[in-house]
């Protein structure tokens, strides 16, 4: 290609300067010559001479400077290109279309080609299709290629920057490129790197807490005999397992265990969904009726040893919070769950009610006011168990109140009755915003049948005290109330009631129900448990003795569960209208326009499709205000608070619930039946 060379820039400037110095000396003899004539004569003889060398050099040697010059840079440009077509690193450039226009000798040999004429998404088909570097930004992504990791980095250039490097013209002349846009790419060979990290991450020490869910329930209904092949039966099968991923264990207590592993194993414990949940569950003796369940708490932290105990810790109280005979792995701000798929075992032993109870007490003596707050849309359970706390802060002089959003037909008329009589002060049930003016630093805040804050009535609520009381019978999950001076979580119970009720018989201090509390209390248990048909305990029914004794009356129980006909009828279609999914499952959508509680109505529905053969849960979902919920009963055969976690909700195992404001109703019935199918899929349902 030939070119007309110019002279431009600094060189053009630095070749002008001796043109420049012949005015000057000029400038220079004309003020001489006033001064001296015979001296600007002989200064000007020289200035001829200087103007006739300076003349000859910028119009005849400056070719022979030029070509040397240009030798130069081709000389330059030769080892430029040498050098770049044997650069270690893989290096091409592409036009604005993904075409391959040159690429050198390390990127030919890595894709085993001899020409260049190849699209660079056919080269490396992971690409994205809109990848585009701009001038302000370059992009880097990790791409594999034979089985090697390479750091990609692509950057953009302009074409006609790039036509003045004659060292690659006669390959793009070819190739080149209308839009005057080019881009260069950069392979970074990152195998070893990578290698190095994964091992060092499969070095990384995680840490594990084992318990035994019901050690004490086990060995009291067993024999001496038993007790002696138990107990090392279980912890052969623990040590077994804990050799198969090379971890160190050590027993804490008699019912306690820590372990550490390397990290490498931990997938493999997720893939078998922690199997030694199910080992432990399959040991049973003739004398022992009780199944032996253990609890896994696993913390992985990247930067010291002790948070990842931190944070198995926090995962073991999760476990247990939920129920027990489950795994929660911790991976920084990651929950995951596996197992929780058996009922939960009553505890016969009340010693952990009574240390509440005391513990309760002495809250409640330490503050001036007590505040009680359930969860939204309250039914008969939250507010029985808010009335019973208050009953503990009445006999301990102790003002209380009772947060009270949107009002629903189950709880209609327990307020109404409340409101009638003259045994209460009128501000004992608190609107939000009048909660919100009242609950200071001096407020002790209990938080009763719920304990994820954003579900509560009044979530502003717990961020203004630091004395929080969390009393409730749901499974926890990874959102939780942060830093509750007091926190008493069984999912055992049937409801807040039985535990509310089991608190109020060690307060002391000649605590008394009034008639009205009694009914409200009893009321709550009667519909957690479905008339008593669902997660009752021997606890249960001493809590509903407890709560008889002190005066509820089953004959205007009964009353306050009366519905209107409209409401009747709205159950009765709801559940004509039920869809049978899959053979197994029931699915139903109840109407909320014209009904006074559609949450209420839902609940009551899926209760009753259970009533249907075969079926291993059903599934109500209502619209209110904008967001789908959803009710989901099972009797003993499938977890539904599994099903209803992967949708953002919880509950317990047969009595579960989720929330929904991003999809209609019919929406909603979709991401459940494909949660549905990918466990069925992943065997975690067997129909």
């Amino acid at each position: 290609m030939k070119r007309h060379i110019r002279l431009k820039g600094a060189m053009k400037i630095y070749f002008s300067w001796p043109l420049i110095l012949i005015l000057l000396l000029v400038l220079m003899n004309l003020g001489i010559l006033p001064i001296s004539r015979p001296a600007a004569g002989i200064m000007l003889i020289f200035v001829l001479i200087y103007s006739i060398a300076a003349l000859l050099l910028f119009f005849f040697d400056r070719q022979r400077v030029l070509r040397e010059m240009v030798d130069f840079s081709q000389s330059y440009n030769q080892v430029q290109r040498k050098l770049l077509k044997e650069l270690a690193i893989p290096y091409a450039v592409l036009d604005a279309e993904g075409n391959v226009l040159w690429g050198n000798n390390e990127f030919l040999d890595l894709f085993e080609c001899e020409h260049i004429r190849h699209k660079i998404r056919d080269l490396i088909p992971e690409l994205p299709e809109d990848l585009r570097p701009t001038p302000e930004s370059d992009v880097s992504l990790t791409v594999t290629i034979a089985e090697r990791h390479f750091l990609l980095s692509m950057r953009q250039i302009s074409s006609p920057e790039f036509e003045e490097d004659i060292f690659w013209q006669d390959e793009y002349e070819e190739g080149k490129t209308e839009n005057g846009i080019l881009y260069t790419l950069y392979l970074y060979d990152e195998t070893e790197n990578i290698l190095l990290k994964k091992e060092n991450e499969d070095q990384r020490v995680v840490t594990g807490l084992l318990y035994l869910d019901n050690y004490e329930e086990v060995f009291e209904g067993s024999d001496e005999k038993s007790r002696m092949i138990l107990t090392p039966l279980v912890e052969r099968r623990i040590i077994k397992y804990m050799q198969s991923i090379d971890a160190i264990v050590k027993k804490l207590e008699k019912d306690k265990y820590i372990f550490v592993f390397p990290h490498r194993y931990l997938e493999k414990l997720k893939a078998n969904k922690f199997s030694l949940l199910e080992e432990i569950r399959n040991i049973s003796l003739n004398n022992t009726s009780v199944l032996v369940t253990i609890s896994i708490g696993i913390g992985a932290a990247n930067d010291t040893y002790t948070k990842s105990y931190e944070l198995a810790r926090s995962a073991i109280d999760l476990a247990l919070g939920r129920g027990g005979d489950q795994a929660v792995v911790k991976e920084g701000d990651t929950i995951s769950y596996y197992g929780g798929t058996s009922v939960q075992v009553e505890k016969m032993t009340r010693v952990k009610a009574r240390v509440k109870a005391y513990a309760l007490k002495e809250l409640m003596e330490a503050k001036e006011r007590v505040v009680v707050m359930g969860h939204s849309l309250a039914d008969i359970d939250s507010l029985g168990s808010a009335i019973g706390v208050c009953a503990v802060a009445r006999t301990l002089n102790k003002k209380a109140s009772i947060v009270v959003g949107e009002v629903t037909s189950s709880i209609r008329a327990t307020l109404e009755r409340f409101r009638e009589s003259d045994e209460y002060e009128e501000d004992f049930f608190l609107s939000k915003a009048k909660a919100v003016e009242v609950v200071d630093a001096n407020t002790l805040l209990v938080v009763v049948d719920v304990n994820r804050p954003s579900y509560t009535e009044c979530p502003e609520l717990l961020a203004q005290t630091s004395s929080i009381v969390i009393l409730d019978h749901h499974r926890q999950t990874g959102e939780a109330i942060e830093n509750p001076v007091l926190s008493y979580i069984e999912p055992y119970a049937s409801s807040a009631c039985e535990l509310v009720a089991e608190i109020l018989q060690y307060v002391g201090n000649g605590l008394k129900l009034r008639p009205l509390e009694a009914d409200a209390m009893y009321a709550g248990i009667m519909v957690d448990t479905d008339n008593f048909l669902t997660k009752t305990g021997v606890r249960t029914f001493e809590a509903a003795a407890y709560i008889r004794r002190n005066g509820a009356d089953i004959v205007r129980i009964r009353k306050m569960f009366r519905t209107d006909p409209e409401e009747y009828h709205a159950k009765a279609k709801t559940i004509a209208a039920a869809e049978i999914f899959e053979q197994r499952f029931a699915f139903a959508i109840a109407e909320s326009e014209g009904v006074d509680s559609p949450t209420v109505l839902a609940a009551q529905a899926a209760n009753d499709l259970l009533d249907i053969n075969n079926l291993l849960a059903s599934f109500v979902f209502t619209e209110v205000g904008g967001k789908v919920f959803i009710s989901a009963r099972s009797i003993d055969e499938l977890n539904v608070q599994v099903v209803m976690e992967k949708l953002g909700g919880g509950g317990h195992m047969s009595v579960a619930g989720a929330q929904m404001d991003d999809c209609d109703v019919y929406t909603a019935v979709e991401r459940v039946k494909t949660v549905l199918r990918q466990m069925i899929a992943d065997d975690e349902i067997k129909i």
